[in-house]
């Protein structure tokens, strides 16, 4: 579904991408990880096409992700960030309906879609007529999913879409959209700094350093065949931080 081979990015002369090649097969789940500044938003910014590769080539089944096919590409696409990204002038219910408004969609069409959405995300139907600043940061996630996914995209991409919200609500979010998102067949690439949460939804891990893949497998593949001493200490890293909240 979505193939990466050999990807490349530049800055002047500062490599910020260095050989990236991974897919990510229909249905399947990938999640992008690694330390800040790794390259992981600049990676992401060349799959929605929002910068071009100056090497390499990103594909979604046998479509390049360039400049000329960048609109019906994004079409395919569904995009979410950390907080929502709402628009705090619009209530719920018109920042899920404004893309399907204006690409023509009927009233009863948008209302079917907006409706089917909140039932799957278990959203209030009330909960649609506030504006943004007027919801709960578990809300606010849930209708900027169900923007992405208003007009039923073939790839889901979350970047960092749990780190705003507080324990309770996101273990809780996590396990409705892992749900979901197998229910659905979507195919999903998500980026975290959670080794926990790359383990709980991926099917495979790419985890990233310094604009290159350092390694890419399952948990268990990471956990008993690290591939260098920076995984080591990656995994080890995460594991010390996860064992300090519990003791808080």
């Amino acid at each position: 579904m979505l193939n990466l081979r050999k990807v490349c990015k530049f800055y002047g002369a500062v490599g910020v991408l260095s050989d990236i090649s991974f897919d990510v097969p229909r249905g399947a789940t990938g999640v992008i990880i690694g330390p800040s500044g790794c390259g992981k938003t600049t990676l992401v910014r060349l799959i929605m096409g929002l910068i071009s590769a100056d090497q390499g080539e990103v594909m979604f089944d046998d479509e390049a992700v360039v400049k000329e096919n960048i609109s019906r590409i994004r079409r395919r696409i569904g995009y979410v960030v950390q907080g929502g990204a709402l628009f705090p002038h619009l209530t719920a219910w018109r920042n899920v309906g404004l893309m399907p408004k204006y690409f023509g969609w009927s009233s009863p069409e948008i209302i079917q879609r907006v409706e089917l959405l909140a039932d799957m995300m278990e959203l209030p139907l009330d909960a649609l007529h506030r504006y943004p600043g007027e919801l709960s940061g578990g809300q606010r996630q849930r209708v900027s999913l169900m923007r992405a996914m208003v007009l039923d995209p073939e790839v889901l991409i979350l970047d960092e879409p749990f780190g705003a919200l507080d324990p309770m609500v996101r273990f809780q979010l996590q396990e409705h959209l892992r749900a979901l998102f197998r229910k659905l067949k979507k195919t999903v690439v998500m980026v975290t700094h959670d080794i926990a949460e790359a383990a709980f939804f991926a099917d495979e891990i790419i985890l990233m350093r310094a604009g290159k893949v350092v390694q890419r497998g399952s948990i268990l593949e990471f956990l008993s065949n690290p591939k260098d001493d920076f995984v080591t200490a990656f995994i080890k890293a995460q594991r010390t931080l996860a064992e300090d909240s519990q003791e808080l």
